[in-house]
């Protein structure tokens, strides 16, 4: 079923809310060493900031205030993204364990890239 423009907007913030979430319980999961601590601080503030900046993006009052913090939404779900691959290529935690929040960062990712490209406000083109 497709959905109308709100009801995507409410289907993201909710996706959002839960990514930023499931991040938390991983940081509380992470063994309690200094690299672990070191990089799972860099990861949480990352994903908090994709559902909080989400959030902002919703609110925003003019085409280039969405476009520049979509942008912002952008960065923090790469770089979230980016953390959770150090995770796993550290040996610090599993890719079995991060398998589902890693695809869920790269379809976020794709999504809100997608809509960042469809911005009139992309000079980039």
């Amino acid at each position: 079923m497709k959905m109308n423009k709100v009801e995507f907007v409410q289907h993201m913030q909710l996706r959002t809310k839960d990514f930023v979430l499931r991040s938390i319980r991983l940081f509380r999961s992470l063994p309690r060493t200094e690299e672990a601590r070191i990089i799972g601080r860099q990861f949480l503030r990352s994903s908090t900031s994709v559902g909080s900046n989400y959030r902002a993006v919703c609110r925003a009052r003019s085409q280039a205030e969405y476009f520049a913090k979509l942008s912002i939404v952008v960065e923090e779900t790469d770089e979230s993204l980016f953390w959770l691959e150090i995770l796993v290529e550290a040996e610090i935690m599993a890719g079995t364990k991060l398998g589902s929040l890693m695809n869920e960062a790269a379809e976020l990712l794709a999504i809100f890239s997608t809509a960042r490209k469809n911005t009139p406000n992309d000079k980039r083109r």
